[in-house]
């Protein structure tokens, strides 16, 4: 059985090792693909570009989705996943420092299946990256 992967969207460099080091300090040895806008995020998806070598085998299993985002925010990014047949099932989790109620509200509203804001302690972090692991890639029923 094929490791499923991850795909982090996520600019900043110390969140995305941060997010890395969570999960193999929780034993997640899931390969972790990271892209750091929202155009190449919707490149990697749609197989276009750089990614254009992906094949159905490589799509994650995942999105890990910051809201923050050059080129093109997340929730334009989660808009663009919803509207497109091939992706429109995959499971998007947004994971962010965001406070804003508007981002929640929105993030919903474009169909994400969950939103968790980035815990700024370290221990606190570890263990929800933890959570998001086990529920999405172990207890999880991804559609076909």
């Amino acid at each position: 059985m094929k490791n499923k992967t991850i795909l982090l969207v996520e600019d900043n460099q110390d969140d995305i090792e941060l997010t890395i080091r969570a999960f193999k300090k929780n034993n997640i040895l899931n390969n972790i693909d990271v892209v750091k806008d929202g155009e190449e995020a919707l490149d990697y998806l749609f197989q276009k570009g750089r990614y254009s070598h992906l094949t159905v085998d490589d799509y994650p299993e995942l999105v890990l989705l910051d809201l923050k985002l050059p080129k093109l925010g997340g929730l334009e990014v989660l808009k663009k996943i919803r509207e497109n047949k091939k992706t429109s099932l995959t499971p998007v989790v947004i994971l962010t420092s965001s406070k804003e109620e508007q981002d929640l509200s929105n993030g919903y509203k474009l169909g994400a299946n969950s939103y968790v804001r980035k815990p700024v302690d370290f221990n606190q972090f570890m263990e929800a990256v933890k959570q998001l692991g086990l529920y999405w890639l172990v207890l999880n029923e991804s559609p076909p």
